[in-house]
């Protein structure tokens, strides 16, 4: 029997079929203002005030080569931000060198275009409390390598489409004031990534935050609820390297690029779906939490501790060794689901090892390789992970695991869930650490279960994206 139902509210179906250029939530207010050329617009946004509503006609707007939209000095408030937006969604064309260029202002929200400029889209430190939301970026792939780099704090990037990219670059950076530090609070959710065709070895991710020298800087920037698909510029489709952020609830499918702690400490990785791609988590740096994330169909490594060229970063080290990699020290990684990859759990072999790692109560099944493959370690906890699957166990100690048949069943969803009778059930062991819910949504509750799905007969609340649930059209 089918142990769970795969719902995906009618609404959300309905908002997969409206295509761009839809108007579907202007409702006429006496805060509006239409304009309908370039110089209309940029008299509306000087003369703005806080609750004004700039709509644009639709059409295609081509910026005169060394112009642009100017939104300097304009500061709404966070009740009523300053809007500019398309009259439909995507209706509105932006061309040319340049769109908009943001200073000194505050609360501002851009929405609804579509942009074909060839120069990045910059938020400036010099801002905050700026938002780009339901707009569609597919820049020139012969301008500027990167799309939209952040700097300014307490920015939102929600419900955009990121596509099509063939050359080296990187749809969205977070990067910060100075050389060290990171811009705070950067939330990017419900945004569809697709279509990033680079062949190249590196320098094609979908998200940046931060870069080797910004490692020790803490960001907390929130990413969730994103989809990357086809992302195969990087192996890194969301390339971590700053310190005290999270990731969660994002699905990369079909995707040469994973979920990568690059450089950095003290992130958190959560309630991931990567499926069907190469590689999955990677991990360096310390203090990080990788909870409740499935890893399934993987043709290379799931999940991979990660060895160092260097022990620590710390302030007093050369550029050269900044950008070497970090050995995870004291991570935590917990309730995973590791099923059917190529292969499972990994380390590697670099100068210094991996240390006082816990690996406990996760699910590892598999029918090639070895379900463990670890290079050298130091102090690690191996405790109550169950292994499953005519892949050998590999150089897991004997203590630290069970072997057992969880069980599985593939929802309509596609995610392999535990049924019951399933020996996971109410067999987790770490304490500690605190895991209120799983991949779902559903409440672990006294009695936790290995893996990253805990047994329930409800619906799921959270499963793996589709393109109907992020995107410029998204609830």
């Amino acid at each position: 029997m089918q142990r769970r139902t795969f719902l995906r509210g009618s609404a959300v179906a309905a908002l997969a079929a409206v295509p761009l250029g839809t108007s579907m939530s202007l409702e006429a207010s006496a805060a509006d203002k239409p304009v309908s050329t370039l110089a209309e617009l940029q008299s509306a946004i000087n003369a703005a005030a806080p609750g004004d509503r700039i709509i644009l006609a639709d059409g295609t707007y081509t910026v005169p080569a060394g112009g642009a939209i100017n939104i300097s000095g304009k500061n709404g408030t966070s009740a009523a931000p300053i809007t500019i937006v398309s009259k439909s969604r995507g209706g509105a064309v932006l061309k040319g060198e340049r769109g908009f260029v943001l200073a000194n202002s505050t609360n501002i929200t851009i929405s609804g275009f579509a942009f074909r400029q060839s120069t990045t889209l910059e938020i400036p430190v010099t801002c905050s409390g700026i938002r780009l939301t339901r707009n569609d970026f597919q820049h020139a792939d012969a301008g500027d390598k990167y799309w939209v780099v952040v700097r300014a704090d307490d920015t939102k990037i929600d419900r955009n489409h990121f596509h099509n990219k063939t050359t080296t670059g990187i749809f969205l950076i977070v990067d910060g004031p100075g050389s060290t530090d990171m811009a705070q609070r950067t939330h990017i959710f419900r945004n569809y990534f697709s279509d990033h065709s680079f062949a190249g070895d590196n320098g094609g991710e979908c998200i940046r935050i931060g870069v080797s020298g910004r490692a020790l800087s803490a960001a907390n920037a929130v990413v969730e609820y994103n989809l990357f698909e086809r992302a195969n510029g990087d192996p890194e489709a969301i390339s971590v390297k700053s310190s005290g952020n999270t990731i969660r609830y994002n699905t990369i499918r079909d995707s040469r690029g994973g979920i990568v702690l690059r450089h950095g400490n003290g992130s958190r990785v959560e309630g991931n779906h990567v499926i069907g791609g190469l590689e999955g988590i990677r991990l360096y740096g310390n203090d990080h939490l990788i909870v409740n994330n499935y890893l399934a169909g993987l043709s290379k490594r799931a999940l991979v501790v990660g060895s160092g060229s260097t022990r620590d970063h710390n302030t007093g080290e050369t550029e050269e060794e900044r950008r070497g990699n970090d050995a995870v020290d004291r991570a935590i990684i917990v309730h995973n689901t590791l099923y059917n990859n190529a292969g499972s759990l990994s380390g590697e072999n670099r100068t210094y090892e991996p240390r006082n790692v816990v690996l406990a109560d996760n699910l590892l099944v598999g029918n090639t390789g070895s379900l463990v493959e670890m290079g050298a370690t130091t102090g690690f906890t191996w405790q109550t992970n169950l292994l499953w699957g005519s892949a050998a166990n590999g150089n897991i100690p004997a203590g630290g695991f069970t072997r057992a048949d969880p069980k599985l069943v593939l929802g309509a969803d596609g995610v392999a869930r535990l049924s019951a009778g399933s020996p996971a059930i109410g067999a987790a062991t770490l304490t500690g650490t605190s895991v209120p819910d799983d991949l779902d949504g559903d409440p672990r509750g006294s009695k936790r279960d290995i893996g990253a799905d805990q047994y329930s007969t409800a619906a799921a609340l959270r499963h793996p994206l589709t393109s109907a649930d992020v995107g410029p059209n998204a609830t």
